[in-house]
């Protein structure tokens, strides 16, 4: 009893499975590898000392010492540190090119070769922390006294 049923359910998942598997196929082979799977987006955490520096990233207060934000990883990143009585301190968090994207889109054919390049989707950001040590800012009688 339980196989011709079974069987009726089987040629009825058949026709849905093939075009769904087929569906997968076509999206890998029209896609790079770094499009379909690498995450768009990095936690990076900051830190300076002394802590409670304020962190703007790419001109944008973001808050204070430490703490972790969520960088795309698509653009190089511009940190700059502030606190009262240090001099400030910028940082430039870059981009690179993750080598093992690049392989997998070359054995995936010329498509996800073409399709991750132009997505720039094989950079990565160069770090996933930045921590600075502050320099005391100097008043002007003592930068006179070391001139």
């Amino acid at each position: 009893m339980k196989a011709p049923i079974l069987n009726s359910f089987i040629s009825v998942m058949k026709p849905k499975f093939k075009k769904t598997l087929s569906i997968i196929v076509i999206l890998c082979l029209f896609s790079g590898c770094a499009t379909l799977f690498k995450q768009k987006s990095r936690t990076v955490a900051f830190d300076s000392d002394p802590q409670g520096a304020e962190v703007y990233i790419n001109g944008n207060r973001m808050g204070k010492t430490p703490m972790p934000l969520c960088l795309s990883n698509l653009k190089p990143v511009t940190v700059t540190f502030k606190k009262q009585g240090y001099e400030d301190k910028t940082y430039i968090i870059n981009t690179k090119v993750e080598g093992g994207w690049v392989v997998l889109d070359i054995l995936g054919g010329f498509i996800p070769v073409i399709i991750d390049a132009c997505t720039e989707n094989w950079y990565n950001l160069d770090t996933n922390e930045v921590k600075v040590l502050l320099d005391v800012q100097r008043t002007d009688n003592e930068s006179k006294k070391i001139s």
